[in-house]
């Protein structure tokens, strides 16, 4: 077991979920433990914040953030790799990942814990895996604390009565768009997943698995859904795909996150810049307001040195100007 890498997470993390989709599809020898009351000693070793997923190395040494975890892992296993060889794709890879881990985690988030419906479910669930031996007595007093716990967070993704109607516009708009791009591909960019597959479908297949936009997707993204399941387990199927193959479906999808996720990006940042409380940006259907989120104006400053590194790339700058992205990343 001292060259196995050890992920604490849990089945309803969407980020957990994302780097033990990652360690499967790179073969990386890794065991999966489900956080819970009886590993905290060990879980609180190798974490510095409470969260999930933690990642302990075979040297004992702790990492933490999905992101940030799996950046540590490709370059000790680069094959296969996540990375298109094309700078332009590689640059959408990053786009889309940083859009899944933040945008995603606002829709599934939102629905999860809004609808009552949703948060009874949610809650049992994470019950249930918390304490898998309880008795039915305490598995649902456990859902109520976690209940009460989790419906209190939902400022922290934007979810208010005010822009609840947005968020599942903002959903099932971008499920559309996926649909369209999955009804004759298997993974974002092609035959096989890149950096962005797991970063935005680790945050649906959760979606997936609430009542709501479990139905909906049901309903209306079954490719969706089967990508989310393939991203599960993913492999290689064949290569990544040129943008002229790409373009018809996956344009409208970097529309969108020109439309929706990068003026949200540059809105937050700016308001904690600022200092301010709370921020207001116009997006589709009319003004989102929220708190700042600190996490994600350090992320997206990582995402414009990305850009700024690679936008020489005549294709790349091209794609993103037309798309509508270039303003927000300069």
């Amino acid at each position: 077991m001292t060259e196995v890498f050890r992920i604490f997470g849990s089945e309803m993390s969407p980020y957990s979920v994302k780097v033990r989709s990652y360690c499967r599809y790179k073969a990386i020898p890794h065991q999966w433990i489900a956080r819970r009351g009886e590993n905290d000693e060990e879980y609180k070793r190798y974490s510095r914040l409470p969260i999930v997923p933690t990642v302990a190395t075979p040297s004992g040494e702790g990492i933490q953030d999905s992101t940030p975890i799996i950046e540590y892992l490709d370059p000790l296993f680069p094959d296969p790799s996540i990375h298109p060889v094309d700078p332009a794709l590689r640059f959408i890879s990053y786009l889309l990942e940083e859009f899944g881990d933040e945008w995603g985690n606002k829709l599934m988030f939102h629905h999860r814990w809004w609808d009552p419906v949703d948060q009874a479910a949610a809650s049992l669930v994470l019950a249930r895996l918390s304490l898998p031996q309880a008795t039915p007595e305490e598995t649902t007093e456990r859902a109520a604390v976690i209940r009460s716990r989790m419906t209190g967070r939902g400022s922290f993704v934007g979810s208010s009565a005010e822009t609840a109607p947005l968020i599942t516009r903002y959903f099932f708009d971008l499920v559309d768009l996926l649909e369209a791009h999955f009804s004759s591909r298997r993974y974002l960019l092609g035959g096989r997943p890149c950096f962005g597959d797991f970063g935005l479908a680790a945050q649906l297949y959760e979606a997936s698995v609430d009542p709501t936009c479990g139905a909906g997707l049901r309903a209306r993204g079954p490719a969706v859904l089967d990508w989310c399941h393939r991203m599960l387990d993913p492999r290689q199927d064949g290569p990544f795909e040129r943008w002229e193959d790409l373009e018809g479906t996956l344009r409208p999808i970097l529309v969108y996150v020109a439309e929706h996720f990068l003026p949200w990006s540059r809105a937050n940042a700016a308001a904690l810049g600022a200092g301010e409380a709370s921020f207001s940006v116009d997006l589709p259907g009319g003004a989102y307001v929220q708190g700042p989120q600190k996490y994600h104006a350090r992320s997206l400053a990582v995402l414009r040195d990305r850009y700024a590194a690679a936008r020489s790339d005549g294709d790349l700058a091209r794609i993103m100007t037309e798309t509508g992205c270039d303003p927000f990343l300069v």
